[in-house]
């Protein structure tokens, strides 16, 4: 039984979390060379997941914390952040590489990292729940434990991608570009897809 829920935990997570592996690799990609903004996005993405976490759990005991229809609004974190990556990609566009990249290292700190990680993992919450409720208290110890688990692995997966030199090159180039887009765009999903507004 415990191995049964071992391995659905770890097809949950990965099922549930592919589109996080393309964000880690963004961030990673703004911050090469920098352990410290490593170590921000690490914990930025533990501290999203646990939040994540803590609003699925007590729902799934039937404690919910937070209306259904208050997460779809988490999709204006990401939307304000790469509305903010946007801005500063052309404020500093004509500025020396270098110096590019230190200041969009800084822009990503732990908060922003969790915030971005807590509003992609609103559509998470609404699969983990029904799960949670069916799995029992041991079961529930699994999968939180694995999950925190593969939180560990996605981020080194990140990494990885971001110092395979094609990788690396592409996202020097244009993961200015590419990371406003993609957060502007999960924003925008996260609020359609969620209802805001009702649309």
């Amino acid at each position: 039984m415990l191995l049964n829920h071992v391995g659905r935990a770890i097809s949950l997570f990965a099922v549930t979390n592919i589109d996080d592996m393309v964000m880690l690799a963004l961030f990673f990609s703004q911050v090469a060379g920098k352990p410290r903004g490593i170590v921000r996005i690490v914990a930025g993405q533990y501290l999203g997941f646990v939040g994540i976490l803590a609003v699925a759990i007590p729902a799934a005991l039937g404690l919910g914390l937070l209306p259904d229809a208050v997460i779809p609004y988490f999709g204006f974190l990401p939307l304000l952040l790469g509305l903010r990556a946007a801005w500063q990609a052309w404020r500093d566009r004509a500025e020396d590489s270098r110096d590019q990249a230190e200041a969009r290292a800084v822009e990503l700190g732990v908060l922003s990292v969790a915030g971005v990680t807590f509003a992609n993992g609103g559509d998470n919450i609404a699969v983990y729940v029904p799960v949670f409720t069916t799995a029992g208290t041991a079961g529930l110890v699994v999968y939180t434990v694995v999950f925190l688990i593969l939180v560990a692995v996605w981020c080194m997966a990140g990494l990885f991608f971001t110092t395979r030199p094609q990788v690396a090159r592409a996202l020097a180039r244009w993961g200015h570009i590419v990371l406003p887009v993609v957060l502007v765009g999960l924003g925008v999903a996260i609020l359609i897809e969620g209802g805001a507004f009702g649309l």
